[in-house]
């Protein structure tokens, strides 16, 4: 299996595997492709490809992510974990002794490495059709007003590509864009965010800066937008990671961003850091409650090209889970060997659905010594977006946290509320809005795991209500025989 290089590519491969649904009826993407979508996402329902909407504009490609098989179809593996495979196969190069011998066994890799840089190319499908001036219009857009308490429409789905104003290194995130006029929205870039920092070093260098928004291409490419990545990993090169093969992009009409070339489309344009903000959202957000209005900075369109058929991609979010869980699944599995690499002792974790990804994360140890679960948490809230868990939950080795109800019964079973809660402070998400301060919240650890005589706890600790293998074994073949398995 391989990756798809191309959204229409990776809609074809859906269809053939009975895996999308095509709907011919014309829909209006002011609020009813969400109420159409929303009860088919909370289904676990198929991808949709709505091929006519209301005022002829193009067609709509929604829900493609929206389960675990497609998401890891959109990556060209079988499970989401043959991706952390790689990655761990990586990681784990044996350095022997010998410089000849260091040279000779980092030979392989360092050539995958290089297979993973870009290839620049011309003549590129995302720019079969260029409009400039009043022709770049975001009007050929069926971008969508999901919401009845949404502010307007906002693009949902967007890869927005900045450079750093000094160094040139690109930056690719997924930040939601809300529809001002026909050349102009907003740029949701919270404070911690790579295209902020841009802005704010073009603001202190007197510039504009230069933005380009692709929509589609390369399925890993929409996941590697909003993918954690590390500061030192650059979004195209780790696409290439993800597709096994160098991603072909192009350079921008209107300035020298990289863009995928195979995009269905091309956003291009600039924020000017002397503009004052605007008043953005609210927007029916993925904690399924609105997040509030706020300014942000204001993006100008200059420039639109796009295939000459063109698929619009969206996504809706809401109270979960929808399909943006399934993109924060693939993160939670693909990153889990980097979070053992810095933490070796977490066995596993994860975010489930109801935590909509920064409330709530099980964490699984390998439990070593007294008060190792806090030592976890303190490095968890202090590693890249962990720093956003707003409530996180330690338990032992042999817990299930894919399982939430395993995680939780183990976890509340274990504790002793005044022993084993510990509270702090730290950054909040900007869609936190239970939060004490604008960017600041507390946050809370629950030590889950047994306890130990090194932590003060010298009663017997009680051992799992669970049957004997043989007898569950033999009880479980009766019961299929029967016809009650």
């Amino acid at each position: 299996m391989s990756a798809p290089q191309s959204m229409g590519q990776f809609v074809n491969d859906l269809e053939k595997r009975g895996w999308l649904r095509r709907i011919a009826e014309e829909v209006d993407p002011f609020l009813e492709v969400t109420a159409l979508c929303d009860p088919v996402m909370k289904a676990g329902g198929p991808a949709l490809l709505f091929e006519k909407t209301k005022g002829g504009g193009r067609p709509i490609a929604i829900n493609l992510f929206g389960s675990r098989q497609r998401m890891a179809a959109a990556l060209g593996v079988e499970r989401l974990e043959d991706v952390a495979a790689r990655i761990r196969a990586m990681m784990e190069m044996e350095i022997p002794d010998g410089l000849w011998a260091k040279v000779r066994s980092a030979l392989p890799k360092l050539k995958q490495l290089a297979a993973f840089k870009p290839k620049e190319v011309k003549n590129a499908p995302c720019q079969e059709v260029i409009l400039e001036g009043a022709r770049a219009s975001l009007d050929i857009l069926p971008i969508l007003t999901c919401w009845p308490g949404d502010a307007g429409p906002f693009i949902t789905l967007p890869q927005v590509i900045t450079a750093d104003p000094q160094t040139g290194r690109q930056n690719i995130g997924m930040y939601r864009m809300q529809k001002f006029g026909p050349q102009t929205t907003g740029m949701h870039w919270h404070r911690h965010k790579g295209g902020a920092a841009h802005l704010a070093k073009a603001r202190a260098l007197g510039q504009k800066l230069p933005v380009a928004v692709a929509l589609g291409g390369p399925p890993a490419t929409t996941y590697a937008a909003c993918a954690p990545l590390p500061e030192a990993v650059d979004e195209l090169m780790f696409s290439g990671f993800l597709l096994e093969s160098p991603l072909r992009v192009t350079k921008a009409v209107s300035c020298d961003l990289l863009v995928p070339a195979e995009a269905e489309a091309v956003i291009e344009g600039y924020v000017d850091p002397a503009e004052p903000m605007r008043v953005e959202g609210p927007f029916g957000d993925h904690t399924g409650f609105y997040s509030l209005e706020d300014k942000y900075p204001v993006f100008h369109v200059t420039h639109i090209t796009h295939r000459k058929d063109f698929i619009y991609p969206a996504t809706i979010v809401g109270r979960p889970p929808m399909e943006d869980f399934y993109l924060g699944l693939a993160t939670e599995r693909i990153f889990l060997p980097l979070l053992q690499a810095v933490l070796p002792e977490v066995v596993d974790y994860h975010m489930p659905a109801e935590g909509v990804f920064h409330n709530l994360v099980f964490v699984a140890i390998d439990k070593q010594y007294p008060g190792h679960a806090f030592k976890v948490m303190n490095a968890l809230w202090g590693t890249g977006q962990m720093m956003f868990a707003k409530v996180l939950v330690i338990v032992d080795k042999h817990v299930n946290v894919q399982d939430p109800q395993e995680a939780w019964w183990e976890a509340l079973n274990h504790i002793d509320p005044q022993r084993d809660v510990l509270f702090t402070r730290g950054p909040a998400d900007a869609l936190d809005h239970a939060a004490q301060l604008p960017w600041l919240h507390s946050k809370m650890g629950l030590d889950g795991t047994r306890k130990t005589a090194d932590e003060g706890f010298h009663r017997p600790w009680p051992e799992r209500v669970e049957m004997t293998p043989e007898v569950q074994k033999k009880a479980l073949d009766k019961l299929k025989k029967w016809g009650l398995a």
